[in-house]
């Protein structure tokens, strides 16, 4: 399929960036799919960057992916958002229309649902969220598509327990929100999120519980965390910050390219090289 728009370069921006995998997933997947003429770069781009970067840009733009901290900083900048993203004031894809429409999109959302799905997790009765920064609100989205019942999000602080709590209002989830200190005892519920910065929840190992469900651990590097190893040795399913990379990248890649379905296979291959050669 040809691209739909006479536009072939795309990139991720964010600060820092030297470590994003992105470029390795889309080049993967331009080569998969005989896109010869598309390219994919990275730049660093701040928040005070980020207005002058995309008006700086020409009509060969097809999108941009976008990490931390341009998530929210972009969307006064786009014509358009679309419901997903809106939903959780979050922003991780740009892309660029013939006639020079700026649209906001969020993969992270259906990325999720997606890696979950792969690994046979459709539906649970309840889940736990760890943590309550951007990736967490992307998790509640989720979890408003596959989960039955109450979400408990631990967190630390008053202010991240409110909007937590907005969240959910606005999502038609029911959330319960307890404080980080009492986060050991989300780890038995069938689904847990871990939405944390490396090593905030190494300490949660020592707590797995005997015959655990599924842990969703979003960080990729170092890998595996202790709590994924702990996790894993107890015969829970894991997923981890790999498969959310590549699902909401492959999504990415549609919606720029127009090819659909996007290469998954050869995305994901490329992700796992690329982190192991890190």
């Amino acid at each position: 399929m040809p691209p739909r728009l006479a536009a072939h370069r795309a990139a991720v921006l964010g600060s820092p960036i030297a470590h994003s995998l992105s470029p390795a997933l889309h080049d993967a997947g331009y080569a998969a799919c005989g896109l010869d003429d598309w390219s994919y770069g990275r730049f660093e781009v701040d928040e005070r960057g980020l207005a002058a970067f995309l008006d700086g840009l020409g009509p060969e733009w097809a999108g941009l992916s976008l990490t931390m901290p341009l998530k929210r900083a972009v969307i006064p900048l786009l014509d358009e958002v679309s419901p997903t993203a809106a939903a959780v004031d979050a922003v991780n894809t740009v892309v660029f229309t013939a006639d020079g429409r700026r649209t906001g999109e969020n993969t992270d959302i259906p990325g999720l649902v997606a890696a979950l799905r792969e690994r046979g997790v459709t539906r649970v009765e309840r889940a736990a969220v760890l943590g309550a920064g951007a990736t967490a609100s992307s998790a509640l989205a989720a979890l408003a598509q596959v989960c039955d019942g109450e979400v408990t999000t631990y967190v630390r602080g008053p202010e991240r327990a409110a909007e937590m709590r907005a969240l959910g209002e606005r999502l038609g989830l029911p959330v319960l929100v307890a404080d980080w200190a009492e986060a050991h005892r989300g780890l038995d519920a069938p689904l847990v999120i871990a939405t944390t910065p490396a090593g905030a929840a190494d300490a949660l190992a020592d707590a797995v519980p005997g015959s655990p469900g599924t842990l969703f651990d979003v960080l990729y590097e170092p890998w595996p965390t202790r709590l994924a190893a702990a996790w894993a040795a107890r015969g829970g399913r894991v997923l981890g910050g790999l498969d959310l990379l590549v699902h909401q990248a492959v999504l990415q890649f549609e919606l720029m390219t127009g090819v659909i379905p996007g290469p998954l296979k050869e995305m994901r291959a490329a992700g796992e090289a690329a982190l192991a050669a890190h």
